[in-house]
């Protein structure tokens, strides 16, 4: 079974497909793969042994590419991402399904297999009684104008043995039948299960400070961050992070905290609404009262847990090429008042996750300020944990890449026995075509 393997990153979705490939007793040949970001295709070479990998898929002429079977792709999902722009087709990244296309059309292989995040399903969706939005169209579309029976599907890694919680949307194509993506066995596990025990935990000052003033027990599955949440979170003034605060600071600001959003305020200020208003010394006196409130909230602002400022507003704004351009910015003609500071990635430790759990989702930008308890203290995910957290075996190893470029792979890959699936169902259902040269 010849396949090549798009868009590779750390060939997660090759590792999928070979070893449904082998419960299938089919040999797997990989005869093409591409990746562009220098250090995944370290990795791959470290793993694979393969020793040229394309760079740039949109120079790459299909007759250079040899023939094959079928077509492997988890193509860039920034565009249609909720933690990106969503800008779809607009971004020159989503062309890039148009090299898939492209490369379908000249080759016709008898199937493959797309990925990309959960977004894509209801990006550019103008109509809610559709099932996907106008992206997908256009791509299922395509997809099917080549002949291509399509299924699509998002499959949570989570319902698939995998301790994380973790959707995308997979595209399944076959020139001989639709497959379905629905019906796969439900499987589950918790973090703890991945977990490696006994290793060195943080000695930072932070850490330090979130032990002394929380157990072990206490920290389990709470997130660290000066926003809402209920029990769930622990607040910087909590801590003492900036400085110890007083009972009362402490009931003042988690009522802030709630009073902030609400939205009779930006209608009492004359502005549109936003998560978040400074409120002024008399709106916060309104719902706390205390003879010395003005002195407890400017000794907060001295301490960093306030700042003192003007609400914001939108306002029309004429860019250097003449268009207006709607903007939030200060209302400085408004009275100044009283705002939270942090935000959610403002600590060191955003969250101690729960080893009874799922994790959330592994993102490239918010990995390294998730920990996980380990004996007495706290530590961050080891590599080989990210690593088990995608489905790698553990014979795979990143070993060759520095720890923050580590998880920036492990948050873009793929599922791998989420892969293995949808492709032993492919293989057990589809009419396989297994020569060289394949006639359409």
């Amino acid at each position: 079974m010849r396949f090549i393997d798009l868009f590779a990153g750390i060939g997660g979705t090759r590792l999928g497909f070979e070893a449904a490939c082998s419960k299938a007793g089919i040999k797997a040949d990989c005869v093409f793969s591409s990746e562009i970001k220098q250090y995944a295709i370290d990795a791959y070479q470290n793993n694979f042994g393969t020793e040229n990998i394309a760079g740039d898929i949109t120079k790459v002429e299909p007759n250079k590419i040899p023939d094959f079977d079928f077509l492997l792709a988890g193509f860039p999902c920034q565009p249609f991402s909720a933690a990106g722009s969503r800008q779809g087709f607009i971004d020159t990244r989503g062309t890039l399904f148009f090299d898939i296309e492209r490369i379908l059309r000249a080759k016709k292989p008898s199937g493959f297999l797309l990925e990309n995040v959960e977004g894509l399903l209801n990006h550019d969706k103008t109509e809610k009684s559709k099932p996907y939005g106008r992206t997908l169209e256009i791509i299922l579309s395509k997809l099917r104008e080549l002949g291509y029976k399509v299924t699509y599907q998002v499959l949570n890694a989570a319902n698939f043995g995998i301790p994380q919680n973790r959707k995308r949307i997979y595209i399944l194509g076959s020139l001989d039948k639709e497959i379905p993506l629905e019906g796969f066995e439900q499987k589950e596990s918790k973090l703890g299960d991945v977990l490696e025990k006994g290793l060195p935990t943080l000695e930072t000052s932070f850490a330090k400070l979130l032990l002394s003033k929380f157990s072990i027990q206490e920290l389990v599955g709470k997130a660290i961050k000066d926003k809402r949440g209920g029990q769930q979170n622990i607040h910087s003034w909590e801590i003492g992070l900036k400085g110890e605060v007083s009972r009362d600071q402490r009931e003042l600001l988690g009522l802030l905290l709630k009073q902030r959003r609400q939205k009779k305020w930006a209608v009492y200020k004359g502005i549109q609404w936003m998560d978040g208003m400074p409120l002024t010394l008399s709106e916060i006196s309104t719902f706390y009262k205390n003879k010395n409130l003005d002195k407890l909230l400017n000794d907060l602002v001295s301490k960093g847990y306030l700042r003192y400022e003007h609400p914001k507003d939108i306002i029309q704004k004429v860019t250097p090429d003449g268009k207006i351009k709607s903007v939030r910015a200060y209302a400085k003609d408004k009275e100044k008042g009283y705002n939270i500071v942090a935000g959610k990635l403002s600590f060191e430790i955003s969250k101690v996750l729960d080893p009874k759990e799922v994790t959330p989702t592994l993102v490239a930008t918010d990995v390294t300020r998730l920990v996980v308890p380990d004996g007495n203290g706290i530590r961050h995910l080891t590599v080989r944990e990210g690593l088990r957290l995608s489905g790698f075996p553990d014979w795979y190893t990143l070993d060759n890449i520095k720890y923050q470029e580590a998880f920036d792979l492990l948050g873009n890959t793929v599922i791998v026995p989420v892969i293995e699936m949808i492709c032993e169902r492919y293989l057990s259902q589809s009419k396989v075509i297994s020569s060289s040269r394949l006639v359409a």
